[in-house]
This record gives C-alpha cells, sequence and structure tokens, in this order.
C-alpha cells in the first residue's frame, strides 16, 4: 500500500509541475504552442531517461529506502526553481529571445533532473511490488492505473484550483515538502520491514 501511494502522489506532483512549467515560461516566451511543445518535450525526455535508469538501479537490491531517496532528490533539485528561477529565465531570455529555443533551454535547466528523478520511481516501484514474475503484468497494470490516476488528479487540481487560490513558487514548495514526507514514508516503513524481518529470524531460530 506504501509504494502504490507514493507512485499516485508522484503521479500527481509530475503534472503539476508540467502545468506549473508553462505558467513560469509564459512571462518570457509567452504560452503559444512552442512553449508548451518545449515543456511537453523535456518533460517526456526527462521521464523516458528516468524510467531507464529507474529500471537500471532496481535490479541491485531494490529496498524502500533507496526508493526514498529519489523523492528526496526531486524536493532538493527543485530548490533552484524556486529560488533562483527568474533570474534563470531572466539570464535565459538575454541570450534566447526566440520563444521556441529559449523555452527549451529554459524548460531544460528549470525541469529536466527533478523529472528525471521522478521518473525513476514507476520502474523502481514496479520491482518492489513484484515478488514472482507471473504476477509482473498485473503489478505493473495496477502501479501504472494509481499513477496515471495520480496525474490525472494531479491535472484538474493544479489547473482548475492551485492557481487560482496560491502563487506558484507556494504550489512549488508544498510540492517539494510532499516529497520529503513521502522520502520519511518509505524510509519508515523500510525500516519497519527490517525489523520485522528481524524479529522473524529470531523466532524461526530455535
Amino acid at each position: 500500500m506504501t509504494v502504490f501511494t507514493l507512485a499516485f502522489l508522484s503521479g500527481f506532483i509530475i503534472m503539476s509541475i508540467e502545468l506549473l512549467g508553462g505558467r513560469i515560461l509564459a512571462p518570457y516566451f509567452g504560452s503559444s504552442i512552442y512553449v508548451w511543445g518545449s515543456v511537453i518535450t523535456v518533460f517526456m525526455l526527462a521521464l523516458s531517461i528516468g524510467y531507464l535508469i529507474g529500471g537500471q538501479l532496481s535490479l541491485e537490491k531494490p529496498r524502500l529506502a533507496k526508493y526514498g531517496i529519489f523523492f528526496l532528490l526531486a524536493a532538493v533539485t527543485a530548490v533552484p526553481t524556486i529560488v533562483w528561477g527568474e533570474n534563470l529565465m531572466d539570464w535565459v531570455f538575454i541570450r534566447l529571445e526566440d520563444p521556441r529555443y529559449g523555452s527549451l533551454v529554459a524548460a531544460s535547466l528549470l525541469f529536466f533532473i527533478p523529472t528525471c528523478l521522478l521518473g525513476m520511481i514507476a520502474p523502481y516501484s514496479v520491482r518492489l511490488l513484484v515478488q514472482h514474475s507471473e504476477e509482473s503484468g498485473r503489478v505493473a497494470g495496477g502501479l501504472y492505473f494509481v499513477s496515471t490516476l495520480g496525474s490525472a488528479l494531479g491535472t484538474l487540481l493544479t489547473s482548475f484550483y492551485f492557481v487560482l487560490y496560491f502563487e506558484i513558487n507556494e504550489i512549488l514548495i508544498s510540492m517539494a515538502i510532499v516529497l520529503i514526507c513521502c522520502f520519511v514514508v518509505a524510509l519508515l516503513a523500510d525500516r519497519s520491514i527490517v525489523k520485522q524481518r528481524v524479529e522473524d529470524k529470531r523466532a524461526a531460530t530455535p
């Protein structure tokens, strides 16, 4: 249940940040199809690389503690966007006024790394949940259902409510706090599992 909940939240946050990306770039490059094309391209590319890396890392003794680190790193790498986002946008805009290439570079600098880290969560989640190869399809299907449901809800709530009542930085800070909380939950769950295994081993020892 822990993994499903964390996967749901990661899907929620990915789409929320993607929508906010367009709003962040708009004052500098507008909100044309070029800008949204840049944002979507950066997120899709970052996620695809994250899926690849996460899948590879999941082969090496997967644990919830390692899983939680993805959330923590995503929160940490979102800090530059929150703190220095405007300065970074100014720097890019001065050098690249073309909305196509300027928005592409800006979106890459602001969102590529945290999105790549969030992309690692999905394949690692599958590996944590799969106990037997014959159930991998069912587990993966259920997990991607939960993650995509989170993405849908993140899209809806962000576009319909969050941007109306909160500043963009307030939303991003909240997302970073949620990611840190996810790290803590994963760490505590990992310790609980380890403790249970130790107790079971002691109980089994004559």
